[in-house]
């Protein structure tokens, strides 16, 4: 009441003890035109609710095209100007940048579905001191050749900021026609190679077999007191098997006759060919060893598709977001020398090279051909 005295009743009033029947309705009369004022606002709730409503479309005014642009059409995917919403950056990893990386939660759970788009993905785990996040990048040029768990990168998130990118798992699909043609004869050789190293591992664990075990001999001779009672005399050696080792010889003969004469067969009916028609029989044994691959992997890059890494996201893609061979090869840049940059070939440290020796063969192998030719030598 102290308040309603001193904030209305004094100010319009004046100062008085009591308050009367009829200076109450002068009052009443002077708050007319205030409370017809609140009468007449509209419903708070109503009001808030109006300009939620108006801010939900000026938000699908601005970005209504930016949703149908990323989500229906992927028109800022395929121009290559822009970045799309799912694009979180770029990966610097094996010589390369690839600029189609999307981020992932469950690298197991993604690889389910992913690996359906056909595309060779590479995923890393991401560290920025105490951040991390995963990412699936995707490799459209290049090789594979130096892929593999564990190795190291940089990542360049659309902030600028760059991240510690290490290997976790890979994806394997066809990368590029050219690591497709090459891939039969990089098979061949890692084959030789490894049966090589296989051949050579287990004869050196023969030798030290047999080294250890003469050591062993040698050490238990010299420990053996004098009174030692006299070691039971040694197993006279199988008699010498000349049937035996003459069929291990023969068999011998056998294979690398087998060999010379395909060998013979071979460079006979490559040089009964003119000289215009080496070339393409050469051509002609690359396309039947390369061909095939080539073929494969034209099939699987020409249906590289976006959407089921989208959908191993979460989201609901219904187009086919097809990847063909130029649109994939502009999403990863290979690393290409600065301008006016030159190359130093001086190794100070190479080895010696077998020019000389190679020559040597080179004309060997000429003068073996024309007397062929002359047909003064016979196959």
């Amino acid at each position: 009441m102290a308040n309603f005295n001193t904030l209305v009743v004094q100010p319009l009033l004046g100062a008085r003890d009591s308050l009367q029947a009829v200076d109450w309705q002068r009052i009443k009369e002077r708050f007319a035109a205030y409370a017809a004022w609140l009468q007449s606002q509209p419903d708070p709730t109503a009001v808030h609710e109006a300009v939620r409503n108006l801010e939900q479309l000026a938000r699908y005014v601005r970005d209504l095209m930016l949703l149908a642009n990323n989500f229906v059409a992927f028109r800022d995917f395929y121009d290559r100007s822009k970045s799309a919403t799912f694009q979180v950056g770029t990966l610097y990893l094996d010589t390369r940048s690839c600029d189609l990386c999307v981020a992932v939660n469950d690298a197991a759970k993604h690889t389910a579905l992913a690996s359906l788009a056909r595309i060779c993905l590479v995923y890393v785990d991401c560290t920025r001191g105490a951040d991390k996040m995963s990412v699936a990048a995707a490799m459209t040029a290049g090789d594979s050749d130096q892929l593999m768990v564990g190795r190291n990168g940089v990542f360049y998130d659309r902030k600028g900021l760059d991240w510690n990118a290490t290997i976790t798992k890979i994806v394997d699909h066809p990368i590029s026609l050219r690591q497709a043609f090459w891939s039969p004869y990089k098979r061949l050789a890692r084959l030789v190679s490894e049966q090589l190293q296989k051949m050579a591992a287990s004869k050196a664990k023969a030798s030290e077999e047999r080294m250890g075990s003469l050591a062993t001999n040698v050490v238990g001779k010299a420990a053996v007191p004098a009174a030692a009672p006299q070691p039971k005399p040694a197993a006279m050696p199988a008699p010498f098997d000349v049937a035996r080792f003459a069929g291990i010889f023969a068999a011998i003969g056998l294979a690398v006759g087998a060999l010379g004469t395909a060998l013979a067969s071979v460079l006979g009916g490559l040089f009964a060919l003119k000289w215009w028609q080496m070339p393409i029989a050469l051509l002609g044994l690359l396309l039947l060893v390369s061909g095939p691959a080539v073929v494969m992997a034209w099939f699987k890059l020409r249906s590289r598709n976006l959407g089921p890494i989208l959908d191993a996201n979460g989201w609901a893609i219904n187009a086919r977001a097809r990847i063909n061979i130029p649109f994939g090869t502009s999403l990863t840049k290979l690393a290409v020398l600065p301008a006016h940059a030159q190359r130093s070939l001086t190794d100070p440290y190479a080895e010696k090279s077998n020019h000389g020796l190679l020559l040597v063969a080179l004309l060997l192998l000429a003068a073996a051909l024309a007397a062929w030719k002359w047909g003064w030598l016979a196959f």
